[in-house]
């Protein structure tokens, strides 16, 4: 049997390493340089970095043995500190409450906690857009403080207009009575992946398990292909059974897996009906621009990373990866830090030059207050197209359809943030991999389209800690 696997982000290249233990023929195309996908570690200034913050956390045994295999003994147990940066102050995230009642003083904490209780004593909110569902869970007035800003940053349209499946994926069913209990019992007996305070991370980055996997796909006498677009599948009577490249070469296959954008992949098949055509056409993505910036300082502050939620600043997101593992900076004695961007193709941002979004970050990171007088003697732009599929009101109204017509045609998988337009972690995406290759070697019938769907997916029975899996 010979497997086509498009993309080498998590998911694909979990497909085409767990289909490489019991095939030959399995070839990977990735249209860039490196394997890795979104959660690739690169080379900077002596040093090593992620595109933004990539932990790795899981409750699914599935999941974590993989990861397990791969990362082996060369992964730490970092200590999460994440905050929230909100009108020049720190609050603790997940929240600490006396943290959060000092930041906030008195009256706002009365006016928040008010909001709630208000919020709790009504019936029938819409909980339908992002905005509906976190104000039924935190009241007004803390859903404008700690959720508003931020959201609409990253996905740019109001909070109204964002399906409440973003929430549903990413917050669950956490709310503000069991945010605080968290917070008093120091996360015991903590449930929740947005609260976790310690994850797994490989030593050399969190790109490693993903070059493993190539290099064992390669070993076994698969082909990963970088820098190879692919153009298109190709189908005849309803059956999938080509690619063809970018560059028109047609390579032909028994079984092939797509993590590429759902909307490209669609609307360049042949024959797609129209009306099919035109819901791929709807479906859109953001964009985001990375600006990595190189701080001579090597204790700038204690996060892993921050979310900025003040309005007065660009920037969405700030990692300090410094704060990570010592593997990542060696011996190097500064820090570098990633300022998040995000943007629309149409955006005028997304043109800037880099010499205009070097100057934004380092001004914006200086107002912070974060690095003091410490000098910025380097910046590196990254750009990263249609990474976060938009949850915009009415996606499902075209995602649907989509699926139902792609899970018509035989020998197809679409799996992975692109290709099945799912906002996944790692977890999910490796999930998806693993679960598309097995409905290939044992002909099992995993439905695809419901990772990432389910609260309970996250209950499973173990997580990773130094010593190897143990059981919850």
């Amino acid at each position: 049997m010979k497997v086509a696997v498009i993309g080498a982000g998590p998911a694909g290249i979990t497909a085409a390493y767990q289909l490489s233990k019991q095939l030959k023929e399995v070839d990977i195309y990735e249209s860039s340089d490196a394997v890795g996908g979104l959660a690739k570690t690169i080379s900077l200034w002596n040093q090593k970095v992620d595109l933004g913050p990539h932990r790795f956390f899981s409750n699914d045994v599935r999941v974590n043995e993989l990861w397990l295999e791969l990362a082996g003994t060369d992964y730490e147990m970092v200590n999460r500190l994440t905050r929230i940066y909100y009108k020049k102050r720190f609050f603790h995230y997940p929240l600490k409450p006396f943290n959060a009642l000092k930041n906030l003083g008195l009256i706002e904490a009365g006016r928040s906690l008010t909001s709630y209780g208000v919020q709790k004593m009504r019936k029938g909110t819409d909980e339908s857009s992002f905005e509906g569902w976190v104000t039924s869970r935190f009241g007004k007035r803390l859903f404008e403080i700690f959720f508003k800003t931020y959201t609409e940053k990253l996905w740019g349209i109001s909070t109204r207009e964002l399906n409440a499946d973003f929430a549903a994926q990413r917050i669950k069913k956490l709310s503000l009575w069991e945010a605080i209990i968290n917070g008093f019992t120091g996360g015991k007996g903590n449930k929740h992946k947005t609260l976790v305070d310690q994850f797994a991370y490989p030593t050399d980055g969190s790109g490693i398990i993903y070059e493993r996997m190539a290099d064992f796909i390669q070993k076994q006498g698969g082909h990963v292909y970088l820098n190879t677009p692919v153009k298109r599948v190709l189908t005849r009577d309803n059956t999938a059974y080509a690619l063809e490249l970018e560059d028109g070469t047609i390579k032909e296959y028994d079984q092939i897996i797509s993590s590429m954008p759902l909307s490209l992949l669609t609307q360049r098949l042949p024959d797609v009906p129209e009306s099919i055509q035109q819901h791929a056409s709807s479906l859109t993505y953001r964009n985001t621009v990375i600006v990595f910036l190189n701080v001579q300082a090597k204790d700038l502050f204690p996060d892993n990373w921050i979310y900025v939620h003040s309005n007065d600043l660009r920037m969405g997101r700030l990692t300090n990866f410094r704060n990570w593992v010592p593997g990542l900076y060696g011996e190097e004695n500064s820090t570098i830090c990633a300022l998040e961007y995000w943007c629309y193709d149409s955006d005028e941002f997304w043109k800037w030059d880099n010499d205009k979004l070097i100057n934004l970050a380092k001004e914006e990171l200086k107002r912070t207050g974060l690095i003091k007088d410490a000098a910025i003697t380097d910046g590196l732009v990254y750009r990263i197209p249609r990474c976060y599929p938009v949850y915009s009101a009415n996606y499902k109204h075209h995602l649907q359809p989509i699926e139902q017509y792609l899970s018509s045609i035989q020998n197809l998988q679409v799996i992975g943030r692109y290709g099945a337009f799912k906002y996944n972690n790692q977890d999910h995406s490796i999930l998806m991999g693993r679960l598309a290759a097995e409905n290939i070697l044992n002909k099992a019938h995993h439905n695809l389209w419901e990772i990432n769907t389910d609260y309970e997916s996250y209950q499973e029975s173990c997580v990773i800690t130094k010593t190897g899996l143990q059981k919850q």
